[in-house]
């Protein structure tokens, strides 16, 4: 069985050199009378630093948790509520047990982005848990907190669902066992999801489609699962790379469009959309949320793991400080984050993950209401979805690991982002976790003129364009090194 996963312009200067011989006095003065002066060379104009168009994010105070009790609850608890019997599972997992966790009891034996739990009915069943987007492996350390690089949302996750069903009715004697009930709302909820969340290459996440798709299927105010839409959801699946936990904390708004605004642990329970009953549910699950906030908040950017030339580092810090700092803030003893919304003229990135949100359309009305005027925006620390255009230009904090680049992860290092001439159109990677390039700075990366496969990212496909912050264009080859070599301090 398979597992079911989710960027100065260039002065041309050219000289045209007149030259001609008079032999003749009155040539000469021919000359001097009647042509034109040549023109003399002017300066060099100097180069403007861009205007940057941007709006400050408001600060929305969280509230407070146990972090431990976060970790706990993010690894073992029941914020899902259906899933596979767990019987079942096992038999349809072939691999060996990945402990990594230190899990104990049932989930000792099953991978670690994925939970055993007890329904309500009392049957025990398995459902993916949040690491399965919000952990990941880098040059063999696995980071909680690193967006999952290599997981593949490129195949139909209901592809299988039939041979699944087919196999819990035997196992179990048919849709009236504990384990079927305890089975359906995922089995319903995958079913949705399948056809519609599927991205052109492997790395790339689905999640806002995701969002979309399971709230069009459940009442704003009661949350309970209705099988036919309330709206049509639109085909376009628009990828998002993963944001690493450790940055939320120095963060005014959620997600890559600053779309989630005033309380955080609000928004996190969208993963419980999944599979949770009711309202209810909601409720019991958002009064663990703030010890999961708690948790994530206490995350620290992991370190560069290879070796760093300081001297370097160090002018890279004073040419950061000088060019990127005013959007990305400052590190150190005394850092200062700015929390800036960029419009997207000003950034010039692909667009359409902002435009899918401020532009008017059924699914786009309806999901703005369905948060804002349902349980998630009207009960107490109440979550607000709330459209500007334009992207967070986000903290920096452990930039190494989180390659590929952008809100789409369409550039592959950051010597690509610092030079935007010289990203690459289409580009495959072997999705090893040690293929890593130190000198780049992310994926080692293999240019194609076609898209070869799944493994291929193509920058020409709506949603996947790797345009945009150009700002590093105006730096110099050395400069620029400088630079990457200080990001990799942060």
């Amino acid at each position: 069985m398979k597992k079911i996963y989710f960027l100065v312009s260039t002065i041309i200067l050219y000289t045209l050199v007149l030259s001609c011989s008079k032999e003749s006095k009155e040539d000469l003065i021919d000359i001097v009378v009647n042509e034109k002066p040549i023109d003399q060379p002017e300066e060099e104009p100097e180069v403007e630093d861009p205007t940057i168009e941007s709006s400050p994010l408001p600060d929305n105070p969280q509230r407070t948790g146990d972090a431990s009790a976060g970790y706990e609850y993010l690894i073992s608890g029941d914020y899902m509520s259906s899933g596979i019997p767990y019987d079942a599972f096992l038999l349809g997992t072939s691999e060996n047990p990945d402990n990594r966790l230190n899990r104990t009891g049932d989930n000792a034996n099953i991978p670690y982005d994925y939970t055993a739990i007890t329904a309500s009915n009392g049957a025990k069943v398995v459902a993916p848990n949040c690491m399965a987007c919000h952990a990941s492996t880098i040059n063999n350390n696995f980071i909680i907190g690193l967006g999952s690089h290599d997981a593949d949302f490129t195949v139909n996750r209901a592809s299988n669902i039939a041979l699944l069903n087919s196999g819990i009715r035997a196992l179990y004697g048919g849709e009236e066992s504990a384990e079927w009930l305890a089975y359906d709302q995922f089995r319903k909820s995958i079913v949705a999801i399948g056809p519609k969340t599927i991205t052109e290459t492997r790395g790339s996440n689905p999640a806002d489609k995701i969002t979309q798709v399971l709230v069009s299927h459940r009442d704003k105010n009661t949350l309970i699962w209705q099988d036919t839409p309330f709206v049509d959801v639109l085909e376009d699946v628009i990828p998002t790379d993963v944001p690493a936990w450790w940055l939320l904390k120095k963060k005014n708004a959620m997600f890559y469009h600053a779309i989630g605004r005033f309380d955080f642990c609000k928004s996190f329970i969208g993963s419980s959309l999944l599979t949770m009953g009711d309202a209810s549910k909601a409720a019991e699950i958002d009064s663990k949320m703030v010890d999961v906030l708690a948790y994530i908040q206490s995350l620290e950017a992991p370190e560069y793991p290879f070796t760093i030339d300081t001297d370097l580092a160090q002018q890279g810090k004073l040419l950061f400080e000088n060019t990127c700092a005013t959007c990305h803030g400052t590190y150190g003893d005394n850092p200062s984050y700015p929390n800036l919304l960029v419009t997207l003229k000003s950034v010039g990135t692909d667009p359409e993950l902002s435009d899918h949100y401020t532009t008017s359309s059924p699914i786009n009305d309806y999901f703005m209401d369905w948060f804002n005027s349902g349980w998630f925006g009207t009960t107490s620390n109440k979550l607000q979805i709330k459209a500007e255009g334009g992207y967070i230009a986000p903290p920096l904090d452990g930039i190494w690991a989180t390659a590929p680049y952008f809100h789409n992860g369409s550039v592959p290092t950051l010597e690509d982002v610092l030079n935007s001439v010289d990203r690459p159109t289409r580009w495959s990677r072997s999705f090893l976790n040690t293929d890593y390039n130190q000198i780049k700075v992310g994926w080692n990366y293999t240019i194609e003129q076609t898209k070869v496969d799944k493994n291929t990212y193509d920058t020409t496909l709506k949603g996947y364009g790797n345009t945009g912050h150009s700002f590093g264009d105006q730096l110099t080859n050395s400069e620029r090194t400088a630079i990457i070599e200080y990001l990799k301090t942060l």
